[in-house]
């Protein structure tokens, strides 16, 4: 049984663009169970069996927009502009905490090493470079007590990283204390829980909403949105910001 049907934003004959779903893994993985449903094997028999080439990645538990190439060339062509940062992916998230106005992080992340998944990759590497821009396009207090405090606030950041390392965003956000809701692995437990007692939000809260690059084969500037789910559009309603949720 498919439960992820595949959401096509634009598809052209050197190029598709899927809404990945939350939850759904992009790759085949030995850590969860055989059949497992991904985004690769959902295109791939949407091909009809022909080659898929992934030239970026989401993790399972991040939505919105994937770009995946049909061809060969496409892909080395997509790959190469992700490499020299032409390619602008846009993301929104809320988070922790009311956020600075607009900001940088430049900070260096440790590669993240999952012995688990990758056993028999190297430890020994050095901090990578990684460059995060975001502004804040709207903030709420909930009088909800959390620890201490008699409220709880929260914001709502677009953020566009400049760098594609493991996990940025989410460890970025924590980095400038200010964790993305619904991160079981950088973010808080207790808000966490309150985004799961008050508004039944059960994922992560990190959605890629928009990527602008040059078409591969033709140079054109293409932009391509991805909307958002109807979970995500009830929870921003009801945190008064029902302005944001046509991006």
């Amino acid at each position: 049984m498919n439960n992820y049907p595949l959401e096509i934003l634009y598809e052209d004959e050197d190029i598709i663009a899927i809404n990945k779903t939350a939850g759904l893994l992009m790759h085949p993985s030995w850590l969860t169970k055989k059949g497992t449903q991904n985004l690769a094997s959902l295109v791939k028999e949407y091909f009809q069996g022909a080659p898929v080439h992934t030239v970026h990645r989401l993790d399972r538990a991040t939505s919105g927009v994937v770009l995946i190439a049909k061809n060969k060339k496409s892909a080395q062509r997509l790959s190469a502009d992700f490499m020299q940062k032409k390619i602008t992916k846009t993301y929104l998230c809320v988070v922790r905490g009311y956020a600075a106005d607009q900001g940088v992080i430049d900070h260096c992340l440790q590669y993240k090493h999952d012995k688990k998944a990758e056993p028999f990759a190297s430890k020994e590497t050095l901090p990578q470079c990684a460059v995060t821009h975001y502004k804040c396009l709207a903030q709420v207090e909930l009088p909800i007590s959390v620890g201490k405090w008699p409220a709880a606030r929260y914001s709502l950041i677009e953020a566009r990283p400049l760098t594609g390392r493991k996990h940025q965003l989410r460890r970025h956000f924590k980095h400038i204390l200010c964790p993305i809701i619904g991160d079981t692995n950088y973010g808080e437990g207790r808000h966490n829980r309150l985004f799961i007692e008050h508004f039944n939000s059960q994922r992560l809260l990190l959605m890629a909403v928009s990527i602008r690059f040059a078409h591969p084969s033709t140079g054109e500037d293409m932009f391509i949105k991805a909307p958002l789910s109807f979970e995500v559009l009830r929870l921003f309603e009801r945190l008064g910001w029902a302005e944001h949720s046509v991006y």
